[in-house]
Order: C-alpha cells, then structure tokens, then sequence
C-alpha cells in the first residue's frame, strides 16, 4: 500500500454492513459552474501569468468539483482560488514541509492510537471482550478528512498541488526527483470526498471481519479419520486458512505425511463449501471426521448445523461498503479500479495477461510431472503447495520445531535477536542496531503481520504467533516475512526523500523484499545450506509457490468482476458464483497439471473474505523478488536493499526502472526454470 494514502484511505478499501447509497448532491452536487471556474482560471493566469496555466486549470477545475454548498457560495469560492494560489515557488516549497511535518505527526499518532487500541485483538493476550471489538472497531481518524475539507486545508492542497493520473505518472515521472514525487503524493491525498459516517462504518466492519479470520481455527488434534483415529498431536491448533496450508507443506517431510494431508484437504474443502460444522470451529471440545462431517462430543454423535453461508457474507458485506464509496470517485468509480489503477497503479487487465500467461506456461506442466516422479504418485490438489524442493539443510521440520522453540521461547526472545539476524544479512553494526530498535515484535492471535510505522519516532511491529512452548518452525518462517516487512518499513520511513513519499509502490514490493528474508531463515538459525543443488531447486519452489499464488489471486479477480455484474447477489448465490469460478479457474489452468477436475480449492484463502484483492500483491511480488535476487547476485544484498527501498513511493514503472533497470515480467523467472530443470532432471 501506498506511505499516506494507506493513512487517508485505508478505510475506505474495506468492509461495512450497511448499503445506503449517497444522494446526488452529497457526491457530486457543487455549486460553483462551469462559467465560475473558467472566470476564476482566467483571473489566476492573468496574476500570476501563463507560465502557471497546468497547476492553475489543474486545482481550480479539481476544487471546484469538491466544492460543496456548506463550503460557501461561488462568490466565496471565487474568493478562496484568489486568495490561496501560490504562485511562488519557495512559498510552495515551505508549505509543502509544513504539510509534511504536520502530516506525519497527525498520521503517525492516530495510527497510534489504531494500534493500541487493536492489541487486544491482533496480539495474544487472552479473550476479547465486546468492549475490545467496539475498540477495535473505532477509527479515530475518520472525521480527519471532513474536518480538513471544512477547515479548507484539503483545497488548499487540492489548489496547489496538481493530482495527476496513472499515465500521466509514468509519462513525466521519469524526470522528477523525490520531492518532485513527493508534490505529486501530495496532489493524490484528496481525490475523493467520503463523508466521516461512511468511512467509521468500515471500520467497524473491517475489524468485524478480521476477527472472524483470526478466530477461525481448527483442532487439528480433534480431527478424525474413518477408523476413528487422530492423526495429529492433541492440542494443534491451526488458523484457516494459513497454518492448515502451512501444515501440508510440512508432511512432505514426514513418513505418514499422506494421510494427514488428505484429511486437511478435506477440512479445506468443507470451509469452501460451508458445510463445515460451525460448532467445531475455535472449538477444543469437539471430535470432527472432515470426510463424513460428522462431529462427536464425549465418543457421542451429536447433531450440529453447518456455518452455511457466513464465510461469504463477510465478502459480501466488504463489496457493499465499497459499493458506498464508489459515488464518490469521478473516474476510480468501482473497487476494481480503485484497488489497480490507484493502488496497486498496474492496470487490471496487465495484471491478469501477466498471471494467465504464467499459469498458461507449459513450463509447469513439466515441473508437475517432476513432482509427481519425487512422490511416486499421481498429484493431488493439495499438492499446489509441495515444498519438497526445500532442502532445509536436511533437519525434519520436527528438529527445526526444536531449535526454534529453544531460541524463540516468546516474543522478547526473538526482538533481542533482529539486531544479529541483520549482522547476519551484511548489514554494518550501527545500521543493524537503528533498523532493530524501530521494530516491536508481538506474540499475534491470527497467522501474523507486519504493521507500518505511520511517523518516525513510532515502531512498526513484527507478529506472529508464539505458543507457550515458544515459536514452532512455522512461526517462525512467518516471523522472518514480517520481518522483511518491518525492514522495508523502516527504510523507506527515514530514508526517503520526504515524508509524502515514504513507503513503496505498492504491496507487492514490501512482499518481495519479505520473501528474501524468508528464504534466508536457515541462515539466520545458523544452518548452511550445502546441497549444490539447491540454486535450481529454489528456483523451482518459487515457480511452483508462485502458480498457485497466480491461481488463488485470478479467483478474487473475477469474483469481484461477478460481484459488480450481480450488484443485489445474497450470500448464498456469492458461494455459488466463488466456489464456480474457482472451478473454472482450477479447470482452465491446473487440470490438465493435476489430472483432476472441478475441484474448488484455489477459494480457500482466507485475505479473499476479510481483505479483498490483496492476493495478487504475492505472486507479483515474488516475480519482483527473483528480479531482485538476479539482480543483487554479485552485489553486497544490505547495501542493495537500503539503495533500493530507499526510492520511496513512486510508481512501479518508474520504481523497477531505477532499482534494477527493468520492468516487471515472467521472462527472469521462466528462464531460470528452463536452466534449472534441464539440471534436476
């Protein structure tokens, strides 16, 4: 996400449960006409002369369509253009840092207050409360943007500092220097007007649904098979839809792996359709046999209803909200375009030729048939998330289990150890030392995350979850991820150009940097990778890793293509309509791989319900990831990496051309594959 519009308009990218849509005039109902702001064009060109004709038609058109009638008569607003263009350059260059200063204090310390008053939710630190949820809940932020209409701070911005589209961006980008991205950051900030009663509505909503998500564990040691057998130890407990999938990854290593993926894959499914018995969901009381459904208390069979439709109410709930703010846009007037075009800033349809062209390469189906030849058997559908390329030094998963619990007893353990992990990585001591300190780690109630710092004098916080025996090898690969993003999130806080640039193009780029550290977490446990090998099998992971990323994100794509065609859908018909196109999906591109139809599971993930196309942030950045690594190969990586995230927020274009000379593509990583199976095989 992008430094200060993730701050501005975080919220309006989420969730709400109501669906009450704004009249004319709140949206688009301005009194100033068009004879008004050709009058007020022509007196500002007249004053201050032609050489300011873009900045001037620019802001005046623009503020004249954010005009509204609380904020004064044409007469007034005639009066505010008069008095608040500015023309001169070291004025504008001084009100730019007074922005820029007050912006990061104000910013920074409502993001604050957002994270303490979430701890309760989004750390372990026992039950919640429905006081924590309306906490939680609140935005304290979200009459900021109404106050600063009122107040006329967002005009004068508006005035001053032209907003320019996606094109127009990659068109002159290329010649501006950071403060000149930074002018242009500026002139993003109000390109909306979202009333403040719309914006706390989703973020009610949002944190609803986050909760929901980190609430959603099964008792894998609870599971049952036919035989009436548990396959797993007593008290595992696994976060649908991350830690399931992380614990098939992990039983490519084990002797009886099979049989414990199957069943896992039979819970995946029930989640997908729903028929999943909702009483055994966050529940340790209760036996599950995922294949017949049925569920047992005390050895006794008891009745149960199914959860039915709730997974897909919550995504349905977060397309209603934005359909609210939808109204408000003149040009970004869907949640698609909004998420693309002015988020991510890569057109929708470069981002789906980009994944149909991998998921189309016949280069997978020659990696399947190697996959299938290492198991000695045909593939099934949870073997989109093989990982028998990872060597891991040769330590089971269990052994890891070991070493990190040892070392990572609980979250202080593991913030005494980032400034080492950073030695480790090449960074100098003194760079170490400063990036450690402005990193909190926390023991997390869902999967993890890595949450920004929104100003300088805040930490960005690193979480994951840490059990009472202390981290397991899957929390900590998670750990090493965030860690990679709080790395990020400092650099590109204190050493960008200015504050209205700080962070990265989009999120695929702070994901890529997350997967470089990830696939050094051996390193930082000491563990030399020795196997000659191993530069083609990584290869290999991350092409396969990166096809069902593909796969899962083209499925949030065309169900909130579905969601706008069928704007009155209930939730029963959104189930339907998901767990269709996630079939088709499946049908169209992993069929003939897998030698298996009409299976839904590319619907599984869980940032599909509670944080809606996000999932092609992954797969993008992992293709930026390998260009990177190709890159750095014969360069000092923490040198690299501080060069690099240093850029700040540019677009993607601009940002791939200065940090590695070239653009986004699936050409690196199909070339390495070719290279690498002509090796292993």
């Amino acid at each position: 996400m992008k430094s200060i519009l993730y701050l501005l308009f975080f919220i309006l990218m989420i969730t709400s449960c109501q669906n009450n849509q704004p009249t004319q005039d709140e949206t688009t109902g301005t009194p100033v006409s068009e004879v008004t702001v050709n009058k007020v064009i022509d007196q500002l060109k007249e004053t201050h002369g032609m050489a300011h004709t873009f900045r001037i038609e620019r802001g005046v058109t623009r503020a004249a369509e954010l005009w509204r009638d609380s904020d004064g008569s044409e007469k007034d607003f005639e009066e505010f253009c008069t008095s608040n263009f500015i023309a001169d350059q070291d004025q504008l260059d001084q009100v730019f840092d007074r922005l820029a200063n007050n912006f990061e204090y104000l910013y920074g310390h409502m993001g604050r207050i957002g994270v303490e008053l979430n701890r309760q939710i989004h750390e372990d630190r026992g039950p919640i409360l429905p006081i924590d949820q309306l906490f939680g809940a609140y935005n304290p932020g979200a009459h900021l943007q109404d106050d600063f209409f009122n107040n006329k701070v967002a005009f004068i911005i508006v005035l001053n500092f032209p907003n320019f589209s996606l094109d127009e961006k990659n068109e002159f980008g290329d010649d501006w220097d950071g403060r000149q991205w930074g002018f242009a950051r500026l002139g993003d900030a109000y390109s909306a007007r979202i009333p403040a009663n719309i914006i706390q509505e989703n973020s009610s909503v949002y944190s609803a649904g986050r909760l929901y998500i980190s609430e959603y564990n099964i008792f894998a040691g609870n599971l049952l098979n036919d035989n009436a057998e548990t396959l797993f130890p007593e008290n595992m407990r696994l976060l649908a839809h991350w830690n399931i999938r992380d614990e098939i990854k992990s039983n490519y290593a084990e002797a009886n792996g099979l049989p414990k993926q199957e069943m896992l894959y039979q819970v995946m499914l029930r989640i997908i359709n729903q028929d999943i018995p909702v009483d055994v969901i966050n529940n340790p009381e209760l036996r599950w046999n995922p294949f017949s459904n049925e569920v047992f208390k005390d050895d006794e069979k008891i009745n149960v209803e199914p959860e039915d439709i709730r997974r897909y109410q919550v995504l349905l709930d977060n397309f209603n909200a934005n359909r609210k703010v939808d109204p408000y846009y003149s040009n970004l007037d869907t949640y698609i375009k909004r998420r693309f075009e002015n988020s991510m800033e890569i057109p929708y349809e470069e981002v789906s030729g980009l994944f149909k062209e991998y998921a189309s390469s016949p280069l997978l189906r020659d990696v399947g048939k190697l996959i299938s030849e290492r198991l000695g058997r045909d593939l099934r559908p949870f073997d989109l998330w093989y990982n028998g390329f990872i060597g891991r030094g040769g330590i089971s998963e269990s052994q890891l289990d070991q070493i990190t619990k040892t070392r990572y007893p609980d979250a202080a353990a593991l913030d005494d150890d980032l400034d080492r992990q950073l030695r480790e990585l090449g960074f100098d001591d003194q760079m170490a030392d400063f990036l450690a300190s402005k990193i909190d780690v926390d023991a997390a109630r869902g999967s993890g995350h890595a949450m920004r710092a929104s100003m300088r004098s805040m930490p960005s916080h690193l979480r994951t979850r840490i059990a009472a025996d202390g981290m397991d090898y899957k929390g900590y690969n998670i750990a090493v991820h965030e860690f990679g993003h709080n790395v990020e999130q400092t650099i590109s806080n204190h050493f960008v150009d200015n504050y209205f640039i700080n962070g990265i193009p989009n999120t695929a780029f702070t994901e890529a940097i997350a997967f470089m550290f990830q696939k050094r977490d051996l390193q930082l446990l000491g563990i030399d990778q020795t196997d000659p090998m191993m530069e083609h099998l990584d290869v290999l992971d991350i092409f396969w890793d990166n096809y069902e990323m593909m796969g899962v994100s083209l499925v949030d794509m065309e169900v909130w293509k579905w969601l706008y065609d069928n704007p009155d859908a209930t939730a029963q018909q959104l189930k339907e309509a998901v767990t269709s196109i996630a079939k088709e999906i499946w049908n169209e591109y992993y069929a003939d791989v897998f030698g298996i139809e009409d299976t839904p599971i590319l619907a599984i993930y869980s940032h599909m319900i509670q944080s809606p196309l996000y999932l092609m942030n992954y797969p993008y950045g992992r293709l930026i990831m390998f260009q990177l690594e190709d890159y750095m190969e014969d360069k000092d990586f923490a040198e690299e990496i501080m060069r690099i995230y240093s850029l700040g927020q540019l677009t993607p274009r601009h940002w791939m051309k200065r940090a590695v000379g070239s653009q986004i593509s699936n050409e690196p990583i199909f070339a390495a594959v070719e290279k690498a199976l002509r090796v292993v095989k």
